[in-house]
């Protein structure tokens, strides 16, 4: 499928432009095991921490529970406390993005404590349910790659929280959370005058899970070559054939499509590699066969690389995307729609460094060229792991990414006509690196989701993954191709 060409002369004036902070650090803190009452001797647990984010947007604490006893413990028996300083005002969703023993099994409330300090007034409470099963003597739950965020979104100070470090980049022991086991503290220090027996429960309502029903696609890439049958069984193609987007004399290589499992995931790779001439760059492309999805969520985790994989040199006008497209059946055509997360590590269309655009199309004219457009962009490096969520209703089109509110746009964008989703990566010129020597850039995915007619919150996504995952779905579709 032809893309339509990019220009920097392509977007309408944004909305709005993410800004996204990066909070003040903290020192790092030294563990150490409270004293055991005699009653929970028998049962201890310890907690270890790490924190995946310093950024503004929302505090990530990873945890591990562990055994270090001699004996089981039932992990529905089991609380975790992570202690923080409030915002003013604000409200606070818990999310789990992933964890060994299955975020279905993990709940998240918070709490607010009896005796507020300078670096702690609420709390965060984890628990698990029944499903989580026990944890062996000297065993360890394994990741449990938590978030919490600011209902509306805002952004937070975590230099001020109690149980924040921003040194914490590796699982260690960490004593300024608390465990208890059966309402009895086995591990940490609360905050100065909140004592050790943690015996007031949480006071907000839970995190409201995702709607039930609802038509959906899944897919977590568990292939195991571009040409593995239940690619195109399920739907996908993998493009070989010729055509735009990118330099004049690329190819889609199908080949440089691969699957392997990282962090106990599937995932895809798209990888683009180039010499610095048409005829030695090979793009990668993914896209359903079917154009049969209209309104509700859609969401995607996708890693983003600003450099090369191996040896060779930096700088070339790369695209990574993840976006929804129908076909333009004739220049202006109002049928037309296109919804795009479009990151170019090394600039482009004029752009002279990293920028991520998410645009909202209306309709365009090739030649000459005339875009009808709304975007929001935000330049800054996006390298990494990111969660890419788009929701489309009766009267916005609103983009997330991981977790917060990156652009909203207008009702005049709506699509008119069925899309199919896509993820390639392709190089716009030789403009950013003219060397002949070879080098390759990965584009990395964890999963597609799209819930027909539905909006989900990036925290209710998260937790439909995590559904399914606990349950081992690798694969599900049931949005009709009839609409």
């Amino acid at each position: 499928m032809n893309r339509p060409p990019r220009s920097a002369s392509r977007f309408s004036s944004p909305i709005m432009r993410a800004a996204i902070g990066v909070a003040a650090v903290t020192g790092l803190c030294s563990a150490a095991l409270t004293a055991l009452p005699a009653s929970a001797a028998a049962q201890p647990v310890k907690v270890q921490y790490r924190q995946s984010s310093t950024g503004s947007d929302q505090a990530e604490p990873w945890f591990k529970v562990v055994n270090p006893g001699s004996a089981a413990v039932a992990l529905s028996q089991v609380k975790i406390r992570y202690y923080f300083k409030a915002d003013a005002g604000a409200s606070y969703t818990f999310a789990c993005s992933w964890a060994v023993k299955g975020c279905a099994n993990i709940t998240g409330t918070f709490g607010t404590l009896a005796n507020p300090t300078a670096t702690a007034d609420r709390y965060l409470e984890i628990g698990f349910t029944s499903g989580a099963g026990s944890l062996a003597a000297g065993a360890d739950t394994g990741d449990m790659q938590l978030r919490f965020f600011r209902s509306n979104w805002a952004s937070l100070n975590q230099s001020d929280d109690y149980s924040f470090s921003a040194a914490q980049t590796a699982y260690g022991d960490w004593s300024k959370v608390t465990a208890s086991v059966g309402g009895t503290t086995v591990w940490g220090t609360a905050p100065e005058g909140n004592g050790s027996d943690p015996t007031t429960p949480p006071t907000d309502p839970p995190t409201t899970p995702p709607p039930g029903g609802g038509t959906a696609l899944f897919d977590d890439f568990n292939y195991s070559a571009y040409n593995d049958p239940a690619i195109d069984s399920h739907g996908w193609s993998v493009r070989s054939n010729s055509g735009g987007p990118g330099v004049s004399g690329a190819t889609w290589a199908p080949q440089n499509v691969t699957f392997a499992t990282e962090s106990g995931n599937s995932v895809m790779n798209l990888e683009t590699s180039t010499a610095g001439t048409g005829e030695s760059t090979k793009q990668t492309e993914v896209l359903t066969k079917a154009l049969k999805f209209k309104n509700g969520t859609y969401a995607a985790r996708v890693k983003f690389a600003d450099a090369p994989k191996a040896t060779g040199p930096d700088g070339d006008h790369l695209v990574q995307t993840f976006f929804t497209i129908n076909q333009l059946k004739a220049p202006m055509a109002d049928d037309y729609a296109e919804y795009d997360f479009e990151y170019l590590p090394n600039g482009g269309w004029g752009e002279p460094s990293n920028i991520l655009y998410t645009t909202s199309w209306e309709t365009y004219n090739p030649d000459p060229w005339q875009a009808v457009n709304q975007h929001s962009e935000s330049r800054q490096s996006y390298a990494g792991w990111h969660d890419l969520v788009v929701t489309i209703d009766s009267a916005h089109i609103t983009y997330y990414i991981d977790g917060a509110q990156f652009g909203q746009h207008d009702a005049q964008y709506l699509p008119e006509a069925p899309m199919s989703i896509n993820f390639n990566q392709w190089l716009i010129d030789f403009g950013g690196q003219a060397s002949t020597t070879p080098r390759a850039y990965d584009q990395k995915v964890d999963y597609v989701l799209h819930v027909k007619d539905q909006v989900l919150t990036p925290a209710q996504v998260n937790a439909k993954v995590a559904a399914y995952r606990a349950a081992g779905t690798h694969f599900e579709d049931t949005v009709s191709s009839t609409g």
